[in-house]
């Protein structure tokens, strides 16, 4: 998550503490994939919250891989040997070719007939747990509203499991060039504004640290700031690294529209959000791919008016976003 507010004074402290609160996650080792639809599981976090797990370290075109979302569906993704021999119902991927090389299998842990006992709760505890094993690192996060019980540390103290909290940097950009934007004006207007695709690529530049100055020297970039163009004395940038959860996406969201709330001296500021290159799903359930870049974005551009921009990114093994 990373987020620029050119012409930026002070951050308020509100906006500094929910920052800070982006949350801790955590990192399980070895974990077999027969914990997570294990009743006692479902019923301490699937139901009482939003439960997020992603396979860490694994490559979604090469490796089986796995996704827990907050839905309550976890969603594998697994070659054709580790298909057949797990005998579950699944679906080919729409990225394997003619000839299927890889297979998608949906469980719903929060379906009616997936109870205790049930015909469907035994197959897939037997065939996770007897028939095919299959164990990862998991990146684990749970979100709740007040909800008492059982912690994820808890929960996994036998597991080497281990609490993170997300990385986060913060730069001062000085006398950084930025496009001219009309929230209206999405196209853009000659020598008045930018379009939402000059920022999007300008954006993109700021935050991989390209310069912008178009110098004939330069071996790695002769790219510039799109016409019309203003230099800010300075910009404040952001970017907070780890397994977010959307909760605390929004949060953040919600404080960065608050900044407008006083008179600021900034007229736009944006929100990206990147998802993981190889995690098996990109927007709600749709299959993500990898091809030749696992690319999954989102960028709020929001002015000063509260009117926003939403752009969304995604690779070519993807379906377009909702």
């Amino acid at each position: 998550v990373s987020f620029l507010i050119p012409e930026c004074g002070v951050l308020p402290e509100v906006l500094k503490s929910t920052i800070a609160d982006v949350g801790e996650y955590y990192l399980v080792r070895n974990l077999s994939v027969h914990e997570l639809v294990a009743h006692e599981f479902i019923d301490a976090f699937v139901k009482k919250g939003s439960c997020y797990a992603l396979t860490y370290n694994t490559k979604i075109d090469q490796d089986n891989t796995a996704a827990l979302l907050p839905n309550g569906k976890l969603i594998l993704s697994v070659d054709k040997d580790t298909y057949e021999e797990l005998g579950l119902q699944g679906r080919p991927s729409r990225y394997s070719g003619k000839k299927a090389m890889r297979y998608i299998i949906t469980i719903d842990l929060t379906d009616s007939g997936f109870h205790p006992d049930s015909k469907k709760h035994n197959r897939v505890l037997w065939a996770l747990k007897e028939k095919k094993p299959l164990e990862f690192d998991f990146l684990l996060a749970w979100y709740n509203t007040g909800a008492e019980g059982s912690t994820l540390m808890s929960y996994f103290s036998k597991n080497q499991i281990q609490a993170l909290k997300p990385k986060i940097t913060f730069s001062t950009l000085r006398d950084l060039q930025c496009p001219v934007l009309q929230s209206n004006e999405l196209q853009g207007k000659p020598e008045e504004s930018c379009s939402t695709e000059e920022l999007f690529e300008w954006l993109g530049a700021v935050l991989s640290q390209v310069t912008l100055d178009n110098k004939s020297s330069s071996f790695l970039s002769t790219y510039c700031c799109p016409q019309p163009n203003t230099v800010v004395e300075k910009a404040f940038l952001c970017t907070i690294t780890g397994f977010i959860i959307p909760e605390k996406i929004i949060q953040l969201l919600e404080q960065l529209c608050c900044y407008f709330g006083e008179p600021k001296l900034a007229y736009w500021l944006t929100l990206t959000v990147h998802g993981f290159a190889d995690s098996p799903v990109s927007w709600r359930e749709s299959e993500h791919g990898f091809h030749k870049g696992g690319e999954n974005l989102y960028n709020f551009v929001i002015f000063r008016n509260l009117d926003y921009w939403l752009q969304m990114a995604v690779g070519a093994h993807d379906d377009c976003p909702p």
